[in-house]
């Protein structure tokens, strides 16, 4: 049976650019996430959840490459490709974050885990936009073990906590887009189609990262499908 978190209405509001697009990204990966499950079951009726989520994998590291390709190819454009390629950079961070709370989500579902309300379900996608930093983040706020923390931890936490945390994962996001955002915009801008060479392998890695912390958060997929 699924382990379900009381269902809480209540949000805080962001506090600046990176929250909001992590809300509105919050908001289309719940509408996905059981859908494109569901999506995957009717295209493979006998898959079991280990294989349900080696799809989920193999198409959000597809994606997310592809949409980081897009813009290190648009800088190639004759005259307005670097002006387009930041234009566009901007439309590939909000899509980079709604890709990845879709995964988050429907991973989640995959492993039987209900995250009902908006506050957990940002403390999911925050830890996995982290990877293995954010597992160890998590333990540094609340000082417990962080082991497979999406199956039980998550939904048990008091509301006044996960804001808690969310408000330090959010900062600690933050530092690592400023750190990291730089150097990653000029290469996928470089000319001539270079920058959709290293565009592919950037988006491939940031994939890779959120991929890893989900798999920190649910660990080793269930053997039988969970009823929802």
């Amino acid at each position: 049976m699924a382990r379900r978190s009381p269902p809480v209405t209540e949000v805080e509001p962001p506090n600046n650019a990176l929250e909001r697009l992590v809300e509105r990204a919050l908001a289309a990966g719940a509408a996905r996430a059981g859908s494109q499950v569901e999506k995957i079951r009717r295209a493979s009726p006998d898959a079991t959840p280990a294989e349900l989520l080696a799809t989920l994998e193999r198409g959000f590291r597809r994606r997310v490459g592809a949409l980081s390709a897009a813009v290190g190819l648009s800088a190639a454009v004759p005259g307005a490709g670097t002006v387009l390629a930041v234009a566009l950079t901007g439309v590939n961070i909000a899509s980079f974050l709604r890709a990845s709370a879709t995964f988050v989500s429907a991973a989640a579902h995959v492993h039987g885990v209900a995250v009902d309300d908006v506050a957990r379900r940002r403390t999911l996608l925050l830890v996995s936009l982290l990877g293995h930093d954010g597992a160890r983040a998590l333990h540094g706020q609340l000082g417990v073990s962080t082991l497979y923390w999406g199956r039980g931890l998550l939904t048990r936490l008091p509301l006044g906590t996960v804001r808690a945390v969310n408000r330090g994962l959010s900062r600690r996001l933050a530092r690592v887009a400023t750190a990291k955002g730089g150097a990653v915009l000029l290469g996928r801008l470089a000319p001539f189609g270079i920058g959709a060479v290293i565009g592919w392998f950037v988006g491939r890695r940031l994939a890779k990262l959120v991929v890893t912390g989900a798999r920190d958060a649910f660990g080793p997929p269930p053997a039988q499908h969970p009823e929802h």
